[in-house]
């Protein structure tokens, strides 16, 4: 049984694969990675994993698995693996997490993708046909955008209870109209920027804590995906 992690600043995505399917998937907050202890004392002979949280929860894991002697593999980006090529200036720059996500779009379709993750940050990266990752951009997240407001300014709330409308009036509705519209114009122009390139439509494979409150607002065909980057460590694995 191998153990697929995706480790991320707010939440632990993980996944029990055997004989190429999934066994099983959950979610948990970051701050319980301890509970992780209890899953590695079952049938895990390697644990594949994606980390952009604390280094010492990365340290911590490592403890649980080595008493155990289970094999730990830590992802890295490289100029190329499973169908897709790192465009980056420095490949190993690269985020792991984003990586992993990027080939595990790559596995779902050929199609030309703009894939992002909505969660504490927002990733918004290019995949064109023929599996190049061209680029892309990272945002704050919806929250920490918000956040940053309350902290920046003298009057602003840290978690306004608005909605996105046309024409805020009200300072709740302008911060999180703000935040998402300012978040969809990213996605939307660099899809522009991938037509043009293609010279067909592109699709956007969507995931992370914040889908939910972006899907309603995209206006290009969608695909949603809660486990991507598990799907691209999936890929990992069996390469």
């Amino acid at each position: 049984m191998r153990l697929a992690l995706d480790i991320g600043n707010s939440r632990i995505k993980w996944g029990l694969r055997q004989d190429h399917h999934w066994h099983s998937r959950g979610v948990m907050a970051t701050a319980e990675w301890s509970a992780l202890q209890e899953m590695l004392q079952g049938a895990v002979t390697e644990v594949w994993a994606c980390h952009v949280a604390d280094a010492s929860i990365a340290a911590g894991i490592a403890r649980l698995c080595g008493p155990t002697g289970i094999s730990l593999h830590w992802i890295r980006a490289t100029q190329a693996a499973a169908g897709v090529t790192n465009c980056y200036d420095n490949p190993e720059q690269l985020g792991s997490d984003r990586w992993a996500a990027l080939i595990g779009a790559r596995a779902i379709t050929s199609h030309p993708l703009i894939v992002v993750s909505a969660g504490t940050a927002t990733t918004i990266d290019a995949l064109s046909s023929t599996g190049e990752f061209l680029g892309g951009m990272i945002l704050p997240g919806l929250s920490l955008m918000r956040q940053a407001l309350h902290r920046g300014t003298a009057a602003l709330p840290p978690d306004p209870a608005g909605h996105c409308v046309p024409f805020p009036r009200n300072t709740a509705d302008a911060i999180v109209t703000g935040s998402i519209a300012s978040t969809i114009g990213a996605i939307e122009s660099l899809a522009q920027t991938l037509e043009s390139r293609e010279l067909r439509d592109v699709h956007l494979m969507l995931s992370g804590g914040h889908a939910d409150t972006l899907l309603p607002h995209l206006k290009m065909p969608v695909t949603r995906v809660d486990y991507l980057v598990l799907e691209g460590l999936a890929q990992l694995m069996e390469c």
